[in-house]
This record gives structure tokens, C-alpha cells and sequence, in this order.
């Protein structure tokens, strides 16, 4: 039964990835992308990791997609004028970063031997560490990086907000 569920969050997590691409409006584009992060969150929990599958709809199915949602809604992507589209050497650039992307990753996939990876969790438990202990970590050791990463998101919100201001 576990099987079918990987199956079927996989298929609608690629679905939903294919239709980000796939949809000309931006915001159906936002759309598909909370729902491709949603089907990530079910297959961390098939994993049986229900702190990352609960940071994943928290932190980027909620408030990230909330962030992209507010830019999108401000720049109007529903006015009858539409700009045209100036960049058409991104439909080659982003094949080609793609495919250097997969060539990068390479290496790494035909190296990893899935016979040897750890089958039970209560094996597994022992060596990885626990929620407190990445809390600690994070707050204690790196705040600093916490607290840049911080403004430099509210510096980027703000900046949205003035280039939008300056279109309207």
C-alpha cells in the first residue's frame, strides 16, 4: 500500500512541476507549485519524516508561496496589457542549464548504490540527530547566517513592493 502512495504523490508532484512550466499565467504557474510542494511534504511522510514534511508545507507550501503570491497579485498579471516578451534566448538558456544541471548530477546518481542504503529506522535514529539538536544549532551556532538571511528576504520584499509601486 506504501508503494501505491509513493506512486501516486510522485505522479502528481511531477504533474504539478511539469503544469509550473506548462502554464502561461504566472499564477496558475504559483498554484501548481503549492501542489507539487504538498505532494513533497505526503512523500516525506512516507519516509516517516514528519518534521521535514511538516517544514515543507509551513515554510514553503505556506509562507514562501504566500511571499510569491503577494508579488504576483501586486505586478497584476491579469491587465489586458501584457508586456512582450523581450527574452527570448532564455527558451535556449534554460534547456541548456538544465542539461548541464542533469550532467553535474551524474556522477553522483550512478555512483550511489541503492542495496546499501540503511532499510530500518530504528538504525537510522541512532545517527541522525533531533529536532532540539538543529534547533540549538541553528540559534546558537549559526544566528548570525539565520538573521542575514532574514533582512536580506525583507530587503527583496521591499524592493518588490517599490518596483511595483513605480509601474502602478
Amino acid at each position: 500500500m506504501e508503494t501505491v502512495f509513493f506512486y501516486l504523490l510522485a505522479s502528481v508532484a511531477l504533474a504539478a512541476a511539469v503544469a509550473v512550466l506548462a502554464f502561461r499565467r504566472v499564477f496558475y504557474s504559483a498554484i501548481s507549485l503549492i501542489v507539487c510542494l504538498s505532494s513533497v511534504a505526503g512523500l516525506y511522510l512516507l519516509l516517516q519524516a514528519p518534521f521535514m514534511a511538516a517544514v515543507q508545507i509551513i515554510v514553503y507550501a505556506g509562507a514562501i508561496m504566500v511571499l510569491f503570491l503577494f508579488v504576483i497579485m501586486l505586478l497584476d498579471p491579469f491587465s489586458s496589457v501584457s508586456a512582450p516578451d523581450r527574452r527570448r534566448i532564455l527558451r535556449f538558456v534554460g534547456p541548456l542549464l538544465g542539461i548541464l544541471a542533469l550532467l553535474a548530477l551524474l556522477p553522483m546518481l550512478v555512483g550511489y548504490n541503492l542495496a546499501q542504503a540503511p532499510r530500518n529506522p530504528e538504525a537510522l535514529a541512532a545517527t541522525v540527530s533531533s529536532v532540539q539538536e538543529l534547533a540549538e544549532t541553528l540559534f546558537n551556532q549559526y544566528l548570525l547566517p539565520f538573521e542575514v538571511t532574514s533582512i536580506l528576504i525583507l530587503v527583496a520584499i521591499i524592493g518588490a513592493v517599490v518596483l511595483g509601486k513605480r509601474q502602478a
